[in-house]
C-alpha cells in the first residue's frame, strides 16, 4: 500500500493541539498490537495520523507483531522486507502469517495484509537465534544532541500561520514518537539542503522491555522522514504539490539491541532518482553503535512546471 503523501489533501487534527507533541495517552504498544483471531490469522486497528490513505508504518509495525507472535520464543527478528502493493484505507487491518521455516537457528515468516478481501501489503520476516559472533560496524557521525533541537510537531506549529487556511490542519507523523531535526523541514517553502538528513528521534513515553515491541517501533518511525530526503536538493515543495511521493517497498536490518525510550540518531540519505522513483536508505545509532538500517524505494512525481526549473542531469 503505497504511503500517498501528497499534502494538499490532508486535513486532520489542528497542529496547535499538538505543539508540545500532544501525544500524551497515545500508548504505543496499543498502537502496534495486533489480536489474534486464529489459525495464524491477526486483525489490528488502525490509528490515522493525517494521511489520506493508512501510515505505511503502522502495517510494517503491525506485521512485526503478527509475525514475532509465530515465531520460537528465542528468535529475535533481524530483517524485513515489504512491498506496499496498494493504497490501505483508515480501516482496520487483517493480517496473515505463513511459516516459510523454522530451523536450527532461523525461522522465515511470510506476513500478507488485507483490506476487505484485497491484499494491501506483503512482507517477509526472518529471525535468528542470537549467537556469538565478530563485531564491527561504522562510527555514529558527530552531530549536535537532541537536547538543543526543536521538534517537528512544535516547528510546524510555529510555523502554521504562513500555511494557506485549509492546510494548517497539517500533522503528518507517527503519534507518539518525536522527531527532532538537525535542519527543520519546511513543506510549504523548502531550503536547498546537500548531503545526509539527520534526525534524532525517540517515544514519548517509557516502554517494557521486550524488543520485538521495540523493532515494531522502530519500523514505525522509520517510515517517517525516509522519503522525502529524496526532494531536499531540489528543492520541491510537498505542500504546494510541486512532487507527489509514495512508498514501493521498505526493508529493515536490525543488527544490535536497544530501545526506542531512548535518544536514536536517523542518518538518511538519496542514493538514486530515475525512472519516477527514488531510493533511500538510513542508519539508526544509538549511544555511539548502528542498531539498524533501512532502505526504501518510492514513487517520485513531479508536477511538470517544478520540473522544468530543476537542472538537467548529465
Amino acid at each position: 500500500m503505497p504511503t500517498d503523501t501528497s499534502i494538499s489533501s490532508v486535513l486532520r487534527a489542528p497542529l496547535a493541539a499538538v505543539a508540545d507533541e500532544g501525544l500524551a495517552g497515545r500508548d504505543l504498544p496499543t498502537i502496534v498490537a495486533v489480536k489474534p483471531v486464529g489459525d495464524g490469522r491477526f486483525t489490528g486497528p488502525c490509528h490515522d495520523i493525517g494521511t489520506p490513505s493508512v501510515y505505511g508504518g503502522l502495517v510494517l509495525a503491525q506485521a512485526v507483531m503478527a509475525a514475532r507472535a509465530t515465531l520460537p520464543a528465542q528468535g529475535e527478528l533481524h530483517s524485513l522486507h515489504a512491498y506496499f502493493l496498494s493504497l490501505g484505507v483508515q480501516a482496520p487491518i487483517d493480517y496473515a502469517v505463513e511459516r516459510l521455516r523454522d530451523g536450527k537457528n532461523y525461522s522465515a515468516r511470510r506476513v500478507t495484509a488485507s483490506q476487505s478481501g484485497g491484499v494491501i501489503f506483503e512482507a517477509t520476516v526472518s529471525a535468528q537465534v542470537p549467537e556469538p559472533g565478530m563485531d564491527a560496524h561504522p562510527p555514529q557521525p558527530a552531530v549536535v544532541g537532541p537536547s538543543g533541537l526543536q521538534s517537528e510537531t512544535a516547528y510546524r506549529a510555529q510555523t502554521a500561520e504562513q500555511w494557506p487556511v485549509h492546510q494548517r490542519a497539517l500533522r503528518l507523523a507517527p503519534l507518539g514518537i518525536e522527531y527532532r531535526r538537525e535542519t527543520p523541514l519546511d513543506m510549504l517553502n523548502p531550503v536547498r539542503a546537500e548531503g545526509p538528513t539527520r534526525i534524532w528521534l525517540k517515544a514519548c513515553q517509557n516502554l517494557p522491555g521486550d524488543m520485538a515491541l521495540h523493532q515494531a517501533l522502530l519500523a514505525y518511525a522509520s517510515d517517517h522522514g525516509l522519503l522525502v530526503t529524496a526532494i531536499a536538493p531540489y528543492p520541491l515543495s510537498l505542500a504546494r504539490g510541486e512532487v507527489r511521493l509514495a512508498s514501493l517497498d521498505h526493508t529493515l536490518w536490525f543488527h544490535r539491541p536497544f530501545r526506542m525510550d531512548d535518544w536514536l540518531l536517523y542518518v538518511v540519505e538519496c542514493r538514486n532518482i530515475g525512472g519516477g522513483r527514488a531510493l533511500c536508505k538510513g542508519e539508526f545509532f544509538q549511544q555511539g553503535r548502528l542498531v539498524a538500517s533501512v532502505a526504501q524505494e518510492g514513487l517520485m512525481r513531479v508536477a511538470p512546471a517544478a520540473q522544468a526549473r530543476q537542472p538537467v542531469a548529465a
